[in-house]
C-alpha cells in the first residue's frame, strides 16, 4: 500500500490534540483539522498570531488559533 509522504489522519491527529499532545501543527495538518483549505488555513492562522517560525519550518500554535476562532462567536 502507498503511503503519501504529506497525508493525515485526522482522527489520530484529532485523538494528539484532545490528549493535549500536540500543541503546535504545521499548515497541511491544521488545514485537515480544521476542514479548510491549506492556505486559507495559513491566512487565518497570521491573522490570529499563531504562527511560529523555526529556522524554515512553520507551525501554528492551536491554542491561540482556538482562542481568536472562539472571539468571533456571539
Amino acid at each position: 500500500m502507498a503511503h503519501k509522504r504529506n497525508s493525515v489522519e485526522v482522527p489520530e491527529l484529532e485523538k494528539l490534540l484532545a490528549g493535549k499532545k500536540k500543541k503546535y501543527v504545521r499548515y497541511e495538518e491544521g488545514a485537515v483539522l480544521y476542514s479548510m483549505g491549506k492556505n486559507s488555513f495559513r491566512q487565518v492562522a497570521q491573522d490570529a498570531l499563531a504562527i511560529v517560525r523555526l529556522k524554515r519550518i512553520a507551525l501554528v500554535n492551536v491554542e491561540v488559533l482556538d482562542e481568536y476562532l472562539e472571539s468571533f462567536r456571539e
